[in-house]
């Protein structure tokens, strides 16, 4: 189970689809992610896999940069990326091979990124730019479904991006059917994110047409500008 907010559900799922809680693996310490943890635990003892850096008391295994596990129980290696900016020691899980998966918490979202609680723009550019080096095919399972609304603010952020209107309608219709968005690849992300397509003159032209940025202004003054945009947007 990856990032926990309550037990209820994953207790539900385990006992629907007839399966045995092996392991816990955590992005970072915010309540919505850890808040079923110890009640997860009440039902038996499994290795709870987290950052090192954030102040989680429950993590039996402190994880950081560079280190890899394998999820107990499952044929399952991963490998960790430290990337902070939502908080200063958040980590992402990645998957390598064939199918690539990404579980990235609330450090990249779909169209989007999490906001900046702990760390600075320049820590969130560098942790998402880690994250966008990896496989376009990669599978992102980033924590929250926040992507019509994160679309909304692409659109206003580089409304001359065609594949991010496509992204709009196709999006648009697995909500109205109930559908998740998640996962996205890294490769849709780097084509419709903006917070992934800083460097694009055309997203800096806009922030200086909407009054939010000096002409002229480095890649990580237009990533400022643009998450404090988002924030207020």
């Amino acid at each position: 189970m990856v990032d926990p907010g309550d037990a209820l559900p994953v207790q539900a799922a385990l006992a629907a689809h007839g399966l045995t809680l092996s392991a816990i693996l955590l992005t970072h310490h915010h309540a919505d992610h850890i808040g079923g943890v110890s009640q997860l635990l009440q039902h038996g003892s499994v290795p709870v896999f987290g950052p090192r850096h954030d102040g989680i008391a429950a993590v039996t295994q402190a994880l950081g940069d560079g280190d890899a596990i394998t999820v107990p129980g499952l044929d399952l290696r991963l490998r960790i990326l430290d990337v902070p900016g939502h908080t200063k020691g958040h980590i992402a899980y990645v998957r390598d091979g064939a199918e690539p998966w990404l579980f990235c918490g609330d450090t990249l979202f779909a169209a989007g990124c999490g906001r900046l609680f702990e760390g600075t723009p320049a820590q969130m550019a560098a942790s998402l730019d880690k994250l966008a080096a990896l496989p376009d095919a990669t599978l992102v399972y980033c924590a929250h479904e926040y992507t019509l609304s994160n679309l909304r603010f692409a659109c206003a952020a580089e409304p001359g991006n065609g594949v991010l209107h496509e992204r709009v309608v196709s999006d648009s219709r697995k909500r109205e059917h109930g559908v998740p968005t998640v996962p996205s690849t890294i490769g849709l992300e780097k084509a419709t994110n903006p917070f992934l397509r800083y460097r694009e003159p055309a997203i800096a032209s806009q922030l200086q047409s909407a009054g939010k940025l000096a002409h002229g202004a480095a890649p990580l003054e237009v990533f400022a500008a643009l998450r404090e945009w988002k924030n207020h947007f």
